[in-house]
């Protein structure tokens, strides 16, 4: 696994190498970021969260957000447990991969 935040070799075999659609991912990516997190650490229906740590795995995971896809993997799977056991440090962990995957578009958009 990288240890960038983006892995850009796979997000460039995903678009074929086309930048606009990099970026456009990308920034769809750092929006669903924002939505999802709000719902994964604030919501009280644990079915809404579930379904947005899935969704979240999913998108990180198209892009190369590897540690993101992880940390929400993680979370995922401790709320579908018959007594959820979700740790701040799981929280603590997907902020951190998700604030650090958005400072990376950042600097990728720059870059372009």
């Amino acid at each position: 696994m990288p240890q960038s935040a983006i892995d850009t070799e796979h997000l460039h075999r995903q678009t074929g190498g086309d930048h606009e659609l990099e970026r456009e991912l990308l920034t769809l990516f750092a929006q669903q970021c924002v939505a999802h997190l709000r719902t994964i650490h604030g919501s009280a229906d644990t079915q809404a969260r579930m379904d947005a740590a899935h969704t979240l795995k999913g998108a990180a995971r198209a892009i190369g957000a590897w540690q993101v896809a992880q940390a929400a993997d993680r979370i995922e799977h401790s709320l579908g447990d018959a007594e959820p056991r979700l740790t701040e440090s799981a929280l603590d962990e997907l902020a951190l991969a998700a604030a650090e995957a958005r400072a990376a578009i950042a600097r990728f958009d720059c870059a372009a």
